[in-house]
């Protein structure tokens, strides 16, 4: 499943030239194994005081693993070859619900010179579609944000507030 669109608006169209062919558009699709540091890159204004990540070979491998997992789906919005969305969607089996699956997204970000495009709606409901696809009964996010225009957007994205209490355990290094 892929999804392409036009971009709304973009400061660097001049880069552009003005035939149909090359008309800027985003693409939302699941990531490709070589798009990691891309992904790491988009991460970073997710989290800029992130916890360093390990050597590149441990890293390569985890990424191969998550790659290899069919319940875990990383949605990318691409423009022009550029990862500038991203969300991750995690199928969970289980036994109630008719043994029907859940879905959790997690790290959910736009980068700063593409937001208030629709993007990150975008790679949430291309993961939402993957849910459903899976016949999964509900999906759960949960965010760290606190600013009503955050909460709002997940809103508008579809997510409704309210409807479970989270609660979250960190590990003793997290404290």
């Amino acid at each position: 499943m892929i999804f392409i669109f036009e971009i709304v608006k973009h400061t660097s169209w001049d880069n552009y030239s003005n035939t149909a062919l090359s008309k800027p558009i985003i693409t939302v699709r699941l990531i490709t194994r070589d798009e990691l540091p891309q992904l790491l890159a988009l991460y970073h204004h997710l989290n800029p005081d992130d916890t360093p990540l390990p050597d590149d070979d441990i890293l390569q491998s985890i990424w191969d693993n998550i790659l290899r997992d069919p319940r875990l789906y990383y949605i990318v919005a691409d423009f022009a070859n550029q990862l500038v969305a991203t969300c991750n969607l995690s199928i969970v089996p289980n036994l109630t619900r008719g043994a029907r699956p859940y879905g959790i997204i997690e790290n959910v970000v736009t980068h700063p010179d593409y937001r208030r495009q629709g993007l990150g709606t975008r790679v949430l409901h291309y993961a939402l579609a993957l849910a459903w696809q899976q016949q999964c009964y509900k999906v759960m996010l949960l965010s760290g944000s606190k600013r009503e225009e955050t909460l709002h957007f997940y809103e508008k994205a579809g997510f409704k507030r309210g409807v479970k209490t989270g609660f979250v355990a960190l590990s003793p290094e997290e404290l």
